[in-house]
């Protein structure tokens, strides 16, 4: 086998955890532990988002209805998402249970330590009473903000590999990660659970999708530099991991 193969296949085993020192890591070590949420700006209006007590009854379907009719959707009506349904996507895939400190919180999907090193950045383009552009989800206050009014369904293609069927989606759920929230605990044994706590996310969007009749298809594949530009990060300490569009099922 080709040592590089080889190299890539170590990394999903969890033998680096027995080299490790955690003794040294920056949480042991007495470091204050980072945030939860990004800061916003000053100048950033805080958008409200519904909650649970809102939604309509019809979003609680099964969960076992929910798992049989779980797939991967490509294509979507030319319909737009409500504040409702939105909201709801949000909080089944980051939103809050329970803030403990600034640094943690229990969530609606689990993560190593309760580090939840990701955010949430949405690519809208038909999102009832909200304009165009790319915003940020703040779990704490469960809310957006936006973060690039000059969004441009093509540039999010381009930046995907040329996968059109992006531009149909009214919204696309892209997802960073912010390595040092894991690092802060777990020092070089943080990067394999990050992959494993973004499948939980993405997961929770699948399911939650189905409540509200929409659809969503997980996306792996995408130019990083261009991923990173288009919502506005570093590429180092915070990056593009994930991203999944989601619009209303036609079939």
């Amino acid at each position: 086998m080709r040592p590089t193969i080889q190299a890539h296949r170590n990394f999903l085993k969890d033998r680096l955890r027995l080299t490790i020192n955690f003794a040294l890591t920056d949480q042991n070590q007495g470091t204050l532990a980072p945030p939860i949420q990004k800061p916003i700006q000053s100048n950033q209006k805080l958008i409200s988002l519904t909650l649970p007590k809102d939604w309509p009854s019809n979003f609680d379907i099964s969960l076992r209805s929910a798992i049989a009719n779980r797939k991967s959707r490509r294509t979507f009506k030319h319909e737009s998402l409500s504040i409702d349904e939105l909201s709801f996507l949000l909080w089944a895939t980051q939103g809050i249970k329970q803030q403990i400190n600034e640094s943690t919180a229990f969530r609606m999907v689990p993560s190593a330590g309760c580090r939840h090193s990701f955010e949430t950045y949405l690519a809208i383009s038909n999102i009832k009473d909200l304009t165009s552009g790319v915003y940020r989800y703040l779990p704490v206050t469960h809310s957006l903000v936006i973060e690039n009014e000059n969004y441009v369904s093509s540039s999010l293609s381009e930046a995907a590999l040329n996968q059109s069927f992006i531009e149909k989606a009214p919204v696309t759920f892209i997802w960073t990660c912010i390595p040092y929230r894991m690092e802060w605990r777990y020092g070089l044994s943080a990067h394999r659970v990050i992959a494993m706590d973004v499948g939980h996310v993405c997961q929770n969007l699948y399911l939650s999708c189905e409540s509200i009749q929409a659809g969503t298809c997980a996306i792996a594949a995408f130019h990083q530099q261009k991923m990173d530009q288009f919502v506005g990060v570093d590429g180092e300490d915070e990056f593009v991991i994930y991203m999944a569009p989601v619009g209303k099922q036609r079939d």
